[in-house]
């Protein structure tokens, strides 16, 4: 394995890092919500009374940010090594398995285990590990 020096940007993912955490901090603490993706939007699906404003604000911010970096920087390019049939059947299996886990990578990877909660831990552990065993299996077998 080789780390590409000319592009590795650590501090950018430093920075990152920390406005995340900060923002799922500032999210708990000041109104008590998980800033798990899956929960937020679910929560739009079936809206409950004084509980949709936080919600849209949240997900405008995931537009409107990249939005924003592209303004200021040239978007970086996106190569799939994948056909759209794939790509759209991998999102509805994302989608699946976010209901059977009880929420996404963002609610339990970045929330649940810095709460140390068990089942989060455990979920982000066979995220994980089925990711691992997918890439091998297709770049592999």
């Amino acid at each position: 394995m080789t780390i590409d020096t000319l592009n590795f940007t650590p501090w950018s993912a430093l920075l990152g890092g920390i406005l995340i955490g900060a923002a799922a901090a500032m999210l708990v603490l000041l109104n008590g919500r998980i800033a798990g993706i899956s929960g937020i939007l679910g929560g739009l699906l079936r809206p409950a009374r004084g509980d949709i404003l936080w919600r849209i604000a949240f997900i405008a911010g995931l537009i409107i940010a990249p939005i924003a970096y592209g303004v200021f920087y040239a978007w970086p390019e996106i190569q799939a090594e994948a056909d759209a049939g794939a790509l759209i059947a991998a999102g509805l299996l994302v989608g699946v398995g976010t209901r059977y886990g009880s929420g996404c990578t963002s609610g339990h990877g970045v929330c649940g285990i810095s709460r140390l909660s068990p089942r989060s831990i455990t979920a982000t552990v066979v995220f994980m590990a089925a990711g691992f065993v997918t890439v091998y299996l297709i770049r592999h077998l």
